[in-house]
């Protein structure tokens, strides 16, 4: 529609896509008819992945066939970078892109969004992967559930990301957006995706009002949506007492100041304008959106490495947000401070605390698992780049973006101004499967590994 709209022939693509598309899903739809399969835990974690799975090749097919003309190793990867809000991609000339194209990218990012934050929210906490099912509805008050039925939530969260997102495409075209502009990046800012429809992401618009309205959203997607919900439709100011929210909003305002007052010092650039960029670029990186201004490895080595340390963060749990998540660091940091008084007083009895509220044992080890998960994979990973002829920055930085969900690197080939284009297909490969694994919490795709897993 966007296409004929604009007129360009590239609807046709994506009318021949929707029938190749709709015609397998409607063969799977009546090969699968009768009653569904009782909803187990086994069951669950088969269907996550799967969902997955298809959802991206469902929608690498148009790449492949538009005027961008993918190959299928690239088409995945753009469509799995949207589906997980990544945000990485491997096409140069968004400028020149067609208007549909860039509109598909941008719906791939906003109903990935979507999926992940109903994945986090109703998903995960039945099948108790890192710790979520310990935080209910991913509100820290466990006792008092927001709402009784399932289907009260589901329509308030579908509204509340709704309402954001207009907010969002309205605040950026009052800032000086056009309208296709404004709706795409709005689509991406609240997925927290990081496509944008130019090369020049928003450099390309040399507006600090547009910054700041795109800094204000990505830091309220990367806020727990049930806290959201809670706060909107129940006006309960005391949501809003969730220790991650703190701790996000701290790391933000620290690594911000930080890099403004380090490039004002450095570089000369105006205090104003500086403290503008760094808080939106990392915005940008902490809420794993992949948004830039500017090219801020050339800030300095301060700035290249905080940015590098700020990749592993991420935002809060039951966000659009990618990351290792603030609720994690808080239940390390506490597990860490019990252990070390443990070491002065061996007999004493120390509980571990989220806020008010006793962290149990099996939350504690699905934290530990998936810390140690997430640091293995990263190095493996790393070592699978290094094999293929890329440097050590580039290795490390690349597999750790993709398992945030991210977007861009610290190296000068994959930073703020770089991409992925220059990637041959088995590094592409790499990143896809690592951006997965990082968008489905890892636990719950490696578990299908043990064969314990397939057996009666």
């Amino acid at each position: 529609m966007v296409d004929l709209y604009y007129g360009h022939p590239d609807w046709r693509v994506f009318t021949t896509c929707a029938f190749m598309v709709g015609g397998v899903s409607l063969l799977a739809a009546m090969a699968t008819r009768g009653a569904p399969p009782m909803f187990t835990k086994r069951l669950g974690f088969l269907l996550v992945n799967v969902l997955w799975a298809v959802f991206s090749l469902a929608g690498a097919v148009p790449f492949m066939f538009s005027k961008a003309d993918l190959n299928f190793a690239q088409a995945l990867f753009e469509s799995i970078s949207g589906i997980t809000t990544t945000g990485s991609t491997v096409i140069v000339g968004l400028d020149s892109m067609p208007p549909g194209l860039l509109m598909w990218r941008s719906l791939l990012a906003w109903l990935g969004g979507i999926g992940i934050v109903a994945l986090g929210l109703f998903v995960l906490p039945f099948l108790r992967v890192g710790g979520m099912s310990f935080f209910k509805m991913e509100s820290s008050d466990t006792s008092d559930k927001p709402f009784a039925r399932l289907a009260t939530f589901t329509r308030a969260f579908i509204a509340i990301y709704v309402g954001i997102t207009l907010a969002c495409a309205i605040s950026y075209a009052l800032a000086g957006m056009s309208r296709f502009d404004a709706i795409n990046h709005a689509f991406s800012t609240v997925a927290t995706a990081g496509f944008s429809t130019h090369d020049a992401s928003f450099d390309y618009f040399k507006s600090n009002a547009v910054l700041w309205v795109s800094t204000f959203f990505m830091t309220i997607s990367s806020l727990p949506f049930s806290i959201l919900i809670v706060l909107a439709v129940r006006g309960r100011l005391d949501a809003l007492r969730d220790p991650q929210i703190g701790v996000f909003l701290g790391y933000v305002i620290a690594f911000s100041l930080s890099a403004a007052i380090y490039n004002h010092l450095r570089n000369g650039e105006p205090f104003p304008d500086a403290l503008t960029h760094a808080f939106f670029n990392f915005s940008s990186i902490l809420s794993t959106t992949g948004f830039s201004s500017q090219d801020y490895l050339g800030w300095g080595p301060f700035t290249v490495m905080a940015a590098f340390f700020a990749t592993f963060i991420g935002g809060c749990s039951g966000s659009t947000a990618g990351g290792i998540k603030a609720y994690r660091f808080v239940i390390l940091f506490n597990i860490l401070g019990t252990g070390l008084k443990k070491l002065i007083y061996p007999n004493a009895v120390y509980s571990v605390r989220y806020g008010s509220q006793t962290v149990d044992a099996e939350t504690q080890r699905t934290v530990f698992l998936f810390f140690s998960a997430y640091i293995f994979l990263w190095v493996l990973g790393s070592m699978a780049m290094a094999a293929l002829g890329y440097d050590m920055m580039t290795s490390t930085s690349a597999v750790i973006t993709a398992l945030s969900n991210v977007g861009p690197g610290v190296s000068p080939q994959i930073g703020p101004v770089g991409n992925f284009s220059s990637f041959n297909d088995p590094e592409l490969y790499v990143m896809s499967i690592m951006m997965l694994l990082g968008r489905l919490e890892i636990l719950t795709v490696l578990v299908l590994l043990m064969p314990i897993f397939w057996r009666n």
